[in-house]
């Protein structure tokens, strides 16, 4: 089932022209209600694409252990995306990123037990987010976990931390290590939040930025799917304590 969103808009009229005066609006819920008396004739024409399109979408890429969700501080899912854009890293620089990150608001669906179609991952990951390479210093790095630590939690991968409920980082690790103020380190992320989207305003003070053409999360995604399952295992993870926050 899916929503659509419709508004509508109250204007004035003023001197200058119009003015928002007000604005409404409402979810409608995109179900089987909308089926009930079906365009025929419109059906018979879509349906050579949707047979085309499915025959895609429903083609299993592999299969999930077990179900993993989306959520802070912390999860399986987050945990796995993150730790695929950390890997991801080694076909182009030769070794693997220091820290992956992701947004959680950038998941957008379960991954659940059981066979995975190419569609469950377009339904994960809907966006053409692209792979993204960031060289940072340690201090700046630093200021990307207090980002992290503000949004409550984030998709991370090669780094711990701990948090407080006031959303200040106590502590934190990269690669089990204190983080050293001068020494570089190279974060795996994605391109909006390289831009500094979602509050991650320190990973534009990037030394370096590579970006490769065509390396979308969702095709990586899909390739480590593959390579999984190529080599007879199942697609799994699991909280690891990867950001922990006290009580």
């Amino acid at each position: 089932m899916g929503v659509a969103i419709s508004s509508s808009l109250m204007l004035a009229s003023c001197r200058a022209g119009y003015e928002v005066v007000s604005v409404e609006g409402y979810r409608i819920s995109m179900d089987s209600v909308w089926d009930a008396s079906p365009d025929m004739e419109a059906i018979a024409l879509l349906a050579p694409y949707k047979a085309d399109m499915d025959s895609v979408m429903n083609e299993v890429k592999g299969e999930a252990a077990v179900s993993m969700d989306r959520f802070r501080p912390e999860s399986p899912l987050s945990n796995l995306i993150a730790d695929v854009l950390r890997l991801s890293a080694r076909d182009i620089t030769g070794k693997t990123a220091d820290m992956g990150l992701v947004n959680i608001g950038g998941i957008r669906n379960v991954l659940t037990q059981g066979p995975i179609t190419t569609g469950d991952i377009y339904e994960i990951l809907p966006f053409e987010n692209s792979l993204c390479l960031l060289t940072l210093k340690g201090v700046d790095l630093r200021a990307l976990m207090e980002n992290i630590a503000r949004r409550g939690g984030e998709g991370v991968s090669g780094v711990t931390m701990a948090l407080n409920k006031e959303g200040k980082v106590l502590e934190a690790w990269v690669g089990g290590k204190p983080i050293a103020d001068d020494q570089l380190y190279t974060i795996a992320t994605i391109d909006y939040l390289a831009e500094g989207n979602d509050g991650m305003t320190a990973l534009k003070r990037a030394q370096e930025r590579i970006c490769p053409e065509g390396a979308t999360l969702r095709g990586l995604f899909m390739k480590y799917v593959e390579q999984q399952t190529k080599a007879g295992k199942k697609i799994t993870a699991r909280t690891e304590g990867r950001i922990s926050i006290t009580k």
